[in-house]
């Protein structure tokens, strides 16, 4: 029968192991790793040290997976609310989430953008408050556009 300190090892490393399979196809969050430990009923002290162990060799780094989930983000038209929303689902600090914002193209010229392409419409609107874009930010990228005021 193993001891203690040797169950807790072979706990850690089997968390390493499930981590780096979630990780092989694409890049998470510390959060939502935890949460598919926790899921497959890891240990807490596992989880913890499969984590640090991640994070020192810099398979899981926050910050990184912020930035590039932001940026996959506004690359396919979201708007600042929906990439808060999502980063913050997916675990992230406030900071880290503002951080990832503030390396962004401005949501201004993401909108205008998307409004060049499909035009000024309610319907383009509608499809940018869907987004995540402000009220604010929709209406200057369609009044700018000035085909149709919006009614």
């Amino acid at each position: 029968m193993p001891s203690r300190a040797e169950s807790a090892a072979i706990g850690a490393d089997a968390a390493i192991e499930a981590a780096l399979r979630l990780l092989r196809h694409r890049d998470r969050s510390a959060a939502q790793i935890d949460q598919e430990l926790e899921a497959r009923e890891v240990g807490a002290d596992a989880r913890e040290d499969a984590l640090e162990a991640l994070r020192r060799t810099g398979l899981v780094d926050d910050n990184r997976f912020a930035e590039r989930r932001a940026a996959t983000l506004a690359a396919r038209g979201a708007g600042d609310a929906f990439i808060r929303y999502d980063l913050e689902a997916a675990g992230m600090a406030p900071d880290v989430v503002d951080d990832a914002l503030a390396g962004l193209e401005g949501e201004h010229e993401r909108a205008r953008r998307i409004v060049e392409r499909r035009g000024a419409s309610p319907k383009t609107a509608r499809y940018l408050a869907g987004k995540g874009f402000s009220t604010d930010v929709v209406h200057a990228a369609i009044a700018r556009a000035g085909d149709e005021p919006l009614g």
